[in-house]
């Protein structure tokens, strides 16, 4: 039941905020659902033809890009997504990474096939690392999709020399991720970055010594919900549901 709260709720907002464009990755999927929804009414499937109504309809909304407006304070680290925190864990990044083996306060962000799957830069700084690990696709909402799962990865280090590490991670439905960063970019918070397709999952790892803002069930707005402070010595949050 809450799940379908959080689906409704994203609904509402961005039919409410009609202030977006559609991303260009779904360009081809749309025009595709169109031609074949078009093609069912010519033949006389009506039925079918309405299905495909919904589906174009579905699929324009997938993949909207609403603007959004990010913070402008150093030190934040903004979502990179938009979902729900779905995890708050310590554990070792990626090891195709190759950083030093310690564990570090990983958020994971859970995507719905109802959210906003445009990714966004967490933090300002220059990418340091790029890595594109292929594997399988567990639902995005399982301990070993992690591990396990198709996912791409970036090393971001800011002005101050820390390292923030965030990861896309395909899910079940989800075979194809979208990422346009390259080693020695330049980045600004909250500046797109990439898009997975239908369904998936997004992780940050916060550097050493600093807390997230954000807990457990959480809705966060990718490029603008602030998940952790820098400069912040605030203690880890809790919440309760109400």
């Amino acid at each position: 039941m809450d799940n379908i709260k959080d689906i409704m709720l994203d609904v509402k907002r961005s039919v409410m905020d009609m202030d977006f464009r559609i991303h260009h990755e779904g360009k081809i999927f749309i025009f595709a659902f169109l031609v074949v929804t078009v093609l069912l009414f010519w033949v006389g499937a009506a039925a079918l033809g309405c299905i495909g109504v919904v589906l174009t309809a579905w699929c324009t909304y997938f993949f909207r890009d609403p603007v959004r407006y990010p913070p402008q304070r150093a030190g934040l680290i903004l979502a990179t997504g938009d979902g729900v925190v779905q995890k708050i864990e310590k554990v070792a990044p990626p090891a195709e990474l190759e950083l030093e083996d310690e564990e570090l306060t990983r958020i994971s962000i859970f995507l719905n096939v109802f959210n906003v799957h445009v990714q966004r830069v967490p933090i300002d700084g220059k990418i340091t690392t790029v890595h594109y690990r292929p594997g399988a696709f567990f639902n995005a909402d399982m301990d070993k999709a992690s591990e396990e799962n198709e996912r791409q990865s970036v090393v971001l280090e800011t002005e101050d020399g820390k390292q923030v590490v965030f990861v896309q991670i395909a899910g079940l439905v989800a075979r194809r991720i979208k990422c346009y960063l390259g080693r020695g970019q330049e980045v600004k918070a909250g500046e797109r970055y990439g898009i997975i397709r239908f369904g998936s999952r997004c992780d940050i790892y916060l550097p050493k010594g600093v807390n997230p803002l954000v807990s457990v069930g959480q809705i966060t707005v990718g490029g603008e919900t602030v998940v952790a402070d820098l400069k912040s010595k605030e203690k880890p949050r809790t919440a309760r549901a109400d």
